[in-house]
């Protein structure tokens, strides 16, 4: 018998999960096409661990983990789940420098898996454990914001000591600092910022700047060759900035509003159509003018073609983030707080910031990449600064009531 949990996936959320893994975010590999949410292909395994009956959620009613023994004292050891290629290395691939500094300073031996390929199939694998109170045999993990809320709402997650933290405290940057689904980054702290952003091909567009959702809903010079997202939350979140509303603070008349607003690009032909990394190939061609498109694959397409450029709308930008988070029963809770905030110490953040090439979360760092390279030093997408950090919008968390039935009007409007 099927046991209720409130925290199943809706069959609107896993169409949106599998839209995700196919053509969007989580179809993109970390250094050819700078992804958002993960990469692979959706097991049947995945699917099953989070729709099937089954252990039901130890849930907390504070959402935090129950309190585990910690024995780093004596175990001088850490298990660290990350996404592949989001970890600088040596040239000769051999080595991964700032895990090994860490390794040589604290006397901690890092055990790194990259062993995430994307956030349903890595959840599928650790869920039954943790709602079992079993230890997941890993002591710090990334996953993206949506599966960090929901970790954490369901109690998975242990809460972090301050004490342990003092440069993730004093350097985590200002936009990355209160999300609602963890006020004060009590359970979590960002490994990386990824920020929604509009770009355009100038060469297709005669040198024009696209710079609004407006632009490319009503231009008429750019009818049949705009592209918007697969992923309801960049597509919807952009257009209700566009519309002067709020998304970390909409109602449901507002989300319904911004789909009406798409739906009619829809039905002018306005959009060619919505779109997962594919987009990239299309806006590199000219075949899309103009289009929502994620910051990391920008970067690396201008590396390749000068005639792609991006603009920052002046109703701001959807951002999102990758999450370090320590789950329940880990046994080295002590020595994943020491790594993160290793990670947050200024020359540490530049050395992998100048690898990765995604928004950097700690706040002062441009001196210390600009000390590698000036020119990322200098790059906005990977350092917002005062302007574009004050554009800066998240997306707020849904219920999972709302999450079906936004998915549910979402997948209508993109006919998927």
């Amino acid at each position: 018998m099927e046991q209720l949990d409130p925290d199943r996936l809706s069959a609107a959320q896993l169409a949106a999960m599998r839209r995700s893994l196919t053509s969007g975010r989580g179809a993109l590999t970390r250094r050819s096409l700078l992804r958002a949410s993960g990469i692979g292909a959706l097991t049947l395994g995945g699917l099953s661990a989070l729709t099937s009956c089954g252990i039901p959620p130890a849930r907390r009613e504070d959402g935090a983990a129950a309190a585990s023994a910690d024995h780093s004292d004596r175990e001088k050891q850490l298990n660290f789940s990350n996404w592949t290629e989001y970890m600088d290395t040596s040239e000769d691939e051999k080595s991964r420098p700032t895990l090994e500094e860490f390794g040589k300073r604290t006397g901690i031996e890092v055990k790194y898996s990259e062993d995430i390929n994307d956030n349903v199939e890595f959840f599928g694998k650790i869920r039954p454990q943790l709602a079992a109170g079993q230890d997941t045999g890993r002591d710090l993990i990334v996953v993206t914001d949506w599966l960090a809320a929901r970790i954490i709402r369901l109690g998975w997650a242990q809460k972090l000591d301050p004490s342990h933290l003092p440069h993730a405290y004093a350097n985590l940057s200002p936009q990355f600092r209160g999300p609602d689904w963890d006020p004060g980054r009590s359970y979590s702290y960002p490994w990386t910022g990824i920020s929604t952003v509009i770009a355009y091909n100038s060469k297709a567009t005669e040198g024009r700047k696209v710079d609004s959702v407006t632009q490319l809903l009503d231009d008429p010079s750019l009818k049949g060759r705009v592209g918007f997202l697969t992923e309801m939350r960049d597509s919807v979140g952009m257009t209700l900035l566009d519309q002067g509303k709020d998304p970390a603070n909409f109602t449901t008349a507002d989300f319904d509003g911004a789909i009406g607003r798409l739906q009619k690009g829809v039905d002018t032909k306005q959009i060619r159509r919505f779109t997962g990394n594919d987009y990239t190939a299309d806006l590199d061609k000219g075949d899309l003018a103009a289009c929502l498109a994620w910051a990391g694959d920008v970067i690396q397409l201008q590396a390749g073609n000068p005639d792609i450029k991006y603009a920052v709308p002046a109703a701001g930008y959807i951002t999102s983030s990758d999450n370090l988070l320590v789950p329940a029963q880990a046994r080295h809770k002590a020595n994943a707080e020491k790594l993160i905030d290793y990670y947050y110490e200024l020359p540490v953040a530049a050395r992998l910031a100048a690898f990765i090439s995604y928004v950097c979360p700690v706040d002062g760092v441009k001196d210390e990449l600009a000390k590698i390279d000036p020119a990322l030093a200098e790059n906005t997408l990977i350092v917002p600064d005062k302007a574009m950090t004050a554009k800066s919008h998240a997306f707020r968390s849904l219920s999972s009531e709302e999450e079906t039935a936004y998915e549910e009007k979402f997948t209508r409007l993109i006919g998927a």
